[in-house]
């Protein structure tokens, strides 16, 4: 009996005419149940390209003194422009009558910030997609001073921030420091708050006339400042000296103020020539930082005045 004539090799999969619908519906199927997509003629699918990410200025999120923050929120923008917060540009959408936003725009104009009438869709890319109710505001970057700069006349009053995350508590020890005649603030470049719309805002503006510098390594910073002459402390609940007692204050003097909650940093704290205390009959365990710095600032000075 002939033998049947075969009809040569069996072709690869990939090159069967019903092979590539095939793959491409289980591909459907299984992108359906995981919600990514999978196989695909020849193999694994590459993943679609993502939109393109909606560009807001840099640091929209916490500015660094080099890029713009952006404000957004009916009530977060006009707050920030009653507080003098320094503005370059407002962004507003042609359809927003709110009246909050009639006087932020009136508040801008007066101030001579850019007005920039614009749609929705762009405030939406600008801002990351968040809430911004159709107005934003563009902070001019904050130009922070050289630590160095800050050793002003013969007896200096410098004020550094250890461990202070809070842009609201930076604030309030900036409005502190001017009330107190401080020649500036030292804030370290990394792991802490800087000069944010919400530190304009709680330094009262203030910060207008107190420069705050940074520090790439806050504790080499101090030791700098002990060699120019200056004598470094340490606000501690576990000082052994009392702020109001601590005659040396009159001289050059560095206060160095830690978060509340985790107080000075071990490096921090070793390199301060002193531990100073504000005593607490009361119940208070502990006080805000920026509270702290306040009544810290009044007794230095107190005894800077004699």
């Amino acid at each position: 009996m002939a033998k049947n004539k075969g009809k040569g090799p069996t072709p690869k999969a990939q090159d069967r005419h019903w092979h590539a619908k095939r793959q491409k519906a289980r591909a459907v199927k299984s992108s359906r149940r995981t919600g990514t997509p999978t196989l695909g003629p020849g193999g694994r699918d590459k993943p679609a390209e993502a939109p393109e990410r909606a560009r807001r200025p840099a640091g929209a999120r916490r500015a660094n003194g080099e890029v713009p923050e952006l404000v957004t929120g009916r009530n977060p923008v006009v707050e920030a422009l009653r507080a003098g917060v320094p503005g370059s540009t407002l962004f507003y959408a042609s359809s927003s009558s709110d009246e909050r936003v009639r006087e932020s725009i009136q508040l801008a104009a007066d101030r001579g910030v850019a007005l920039l009438e614009t749609g929705k869709n762009e405030l939406d890319r600008m801002t990351d997609g968040a809430v911004h109710q159709g107005i934003a505001l563009q902070v001019k970057p904050y130009r922070y001073a050289h630590p160095d700069d800050l050793l002003t006349g013969p007896a200096p009053l410098i004020v550094a921030v250890d461990g202070i995350t809070d842009p609201r508590n930076l604030g309030a020890i900036v409005r502190s420091a001017a009330a107190f005649g401080a020649a500036g603030v030292v804030v370290p470049e990394r792991r802490a708050a800087g000069v944010t719309a919400g530190t304009w805002k709680s330094s009262a503006g203030t910060l207008a006339t107190v420069p705050v510098a940074q520090a790439t390594n806050l504790t080499r910073q101090l030791k700098a400042y002990q060699k120019a002459g200056c004598f470094v402390a340490g606000l501690d609940a576990g000082g052994g000296v009392a702020v109001a007692d601590l005659e040396v204050a009159s001289g050059p003097f560095v206060l160095v103020v830690g978060s509340e909650g985790k107080g000075l940093g071990r490096l921090v704290g070793e390199t301060c020539d002193l531990l100073v205390t504000i005593p607490m009959p009361g119940a208070a365990e502990s006080l805000n930082a920026g509270v702290a710095a306040g009544i810290a600032l009044y007794e230095v000075s107190r005894l800077r005045s004699r």
